[in-house]
């Protein structure tokens, strides 16, 4: 019997409250995952899992054998990653989250360089602005902003991105230019809001190296910058876009800046939008594998606006 399928797809049923999370996991089918715990409670001769339609739990046996087995697994994964280490060679498959946004715009093209470079890694990208649960989501890497940090988790500031504050044309045009943050309550603003707390995105400015935040009048509201970024162009009302979202934007003349260095502000009075830092996090830093470190090295290296 493959029992190391069964004890996999146990762990992973128990860590992520159902089975139908531990197959998607793992790649296979909820059925597939079914028959692995039912093999492996077959071969224990114990009923290990209670399973109704809403819950699935363990029983007092299935209690005592989780505790024995639940670190298989990543000892397992550390021992591969050992021998990768002494080979040189990262294996494997690696699970990286990702903000929305940024793993589309920013992570996914650089991909496909990475994965030629290391053939025997395979990439498992995941696009989520709710935050991942390292252990049980069974994640290597997480790429968060600076909002979405957590205190047990190691992190690394890997990019940080310029603000734009901007609009169409067609909406300037129609409501007039704001001179100053301050003006901003005058007119229709589109708001993220943050999936994971459900608190809007701060527009935070910096004046003299004070850092203020104006008041804004909601005018649309939305969890969704890419959604945000075509009502900007739609004329809907000013926005605050990353960088890599609004300059070739701007370029084509679909988005004009506010408050940036070509508007007509002096030294005195120059403001900016704070930017938005960008962080890697993983579990421990002693554990860190192969695969993790080369994957961090590369981003550090092609990223833009790079601080480590």
């Amino acid at each position: 019997m493959d029992t190391l399928s069964g004890i996999n797809s146990f762990v992973k049923a128990v860590e992520s409250g159902s089975i139908a999370s531990a197959a998607r996991q793992l790649g296979i089918t909820p059925a597939a995952a079914s028959q692995n715990i039912a093999r492996l409670e077959q071969y224990m001769g114990v009923k290990l899992l209670t399973r109704t339609t809403r819950k699935l739990s363990l029983t007092e046996s299935g209690d005592v054998y989780y505790a024995k087995v639940s670190d298989v697994l990543h000892r397992l994964e550390l021992a591969r990653s050992a021998v990768d280490q002494l080979q040189g060679v990262p294996q494997g498959r690696l699970r990286i989250a990702t903000a929305v946004t940024y793993g589309r715009h920013i992570i996914a093209p650089l991909l496909p360089a990475f994965c030629a470079r290391y053939p025997s890694l395979s990439i498992e990208l995941i696009s989520t602005d709710f935050n991942v649960n390292h252990s049980n989501d069974d994640v290597d890497l997480s790429i968060r902003f600076k909002q979405q940090l957590e205190p047990h988790l190691v992190s690394r500031r890997i990019a940080t991105i310029p603000m734009v504050i901007c609009a169409a044309p067609s909406y300037l045009q129609r409501a007039g230019i704001p001179r100053t943050p301050e003006d901003l309550k005058e007119h229709a603003c589109l708001l993220y809001r943050i999936s994971f707390n459900g608190l809007l995105f701060r527009w935070t400015f910096i004046r003299d190296g004070l850092h203020f935040e104006p008041e804004l009048r909601p005018s649309i509201i939305s969890n969704d910058i890419d959604s945000l970024t075509q009502m900007a162009v739609a004329g809907a009302g000013i926005a605050r876009l990353a960088s890599f979202i609004a300059e070739p934007l701007i370029a084509s003349g679909q988005l004009q800046a506010l408050f940036d260095e070509s508007s007509d502000q002096n030294d005195d009075t120059r403001v900016d939008a704070e930017p938005l830092d960008f962080h890697i996090c993983y579990r421990d830093r002693a554990e860190v594998s192969l695969k993790m470190r080369l994957f961090i090295d590369y981003l550090l290296a092609c990223l833009p606006h790079t601080e480590a």
